[in-house]
């Protein structure tokens, strides 16, 4: 082999090739840990443009900040990423860079629909359970009530945006939505009455109780005023509601409300 001049001139020139890379790669090493590129901004703004709402300064250099490491070349993107996204209210932030000593952060928060049970959690009006300061979500938003078993929150969720179109039928608001352990449903209004649904059959059973209570309530409405406490649906062909200060009265006749 040592005697073949094209083998030994192939060995040379790998050789040659490996010895430039590295040093290539040790000056480009070199170069970008200078100061010249040190990170000197880290900008912050809303994914969608719209002034931040509940992320500050202090509250960005006290968490995110201090978790930032390296230099324009070397900071790693995903782990900034997941430090801001451990600022209370940020539910996701992207990161880039910006030549030639920037950072630019897009910070998309959590927007709280109402409170999760009773574990101090929120949800968003995206289903996602987020946890801050609850005082201060409590002054800045008008927060509704939601419970369910673990994982059903999107669930919830979504049914609750299907109650407020049928409720608003016969003008009336959900504020608290609660699906028990065992997946029945249940709803408290903005007039403070309640409304008991039961489990679900089939996927159609809200909706069908839904169609009779908007047919039956005007009816009871007037007649009671507003009077009536709770509406159990959980009958098969009518209905039972309590009356403040008086005992369930009863109705099994769909089209026929007597009190």
């Amino acid at each position: 082999m040592w005697h073949n001049v094209r083998i030994l001139n192939a060995i040379s020139n790998t050789c040659m090739a490996v010895f430039i890379i590295a040093v290539v790669t040790g000056v480009i090493g070199w170069l970008i840990q200078k100061p010249v590129y040190a990170l000197q901004t880290v900008k912050v703004q809303s994914s969608d443009g719209k002034e931040l709402l509940h992320v500050n300064a202090m509250t960005v250099k006290s968490i995110a900040l201090p978790n930032i490491k390296g230099n324009f070349f070397t900071v790693d993107l995903n782990e900034v990423r997941t430090a801001f996204e451990a600022v209370p209210w940020v539910r996701e932030a992207s990161v880039r860079r910006e030549w030639p000593d920037r950072l630019i952060v897009s910070l998309e928060e959590y927007q709280p629909l109402g409170i999760w049970g009773n574990g101090g959690q929120l949800l968003s009006t995206k289903g996602d359970l987020f946890t801050v300061n609850m005082a201060e979500a409590e002054e800045d938003y008008d927060l509704l009530k939601f419970s369910g078993p673990e994982g059903s929150e999107r669930e919830v969720l979504a049914r609750y945006k299907e109650f407020c179109k049928r409720f608003a039928q016969i003008h009336l608001v959900p504020k608290e939505i609660r699906l028990s352990n065992r997946y029945a449903w249940s709803v408290r209004l903005d007039n403070g009455m309640n409304v008991e649904f039961g489990r679900e059959k089939d996927r159609n059973t809200i909706s069908d109780l839904m169609d009779r209570l908007k047919e039956a309530y005007p009816q009871l409405a007037e007649k009671t005023g507003d009077g009536i406490e709770s509406i159990d649906m959980r009958y098969p062909n009518g209905l039972a509601l309590k009356l403040k200060g008086k005992l369930p009265v009863s109705s099994t006749q769909r089209n026929n409300v007597a009190l």
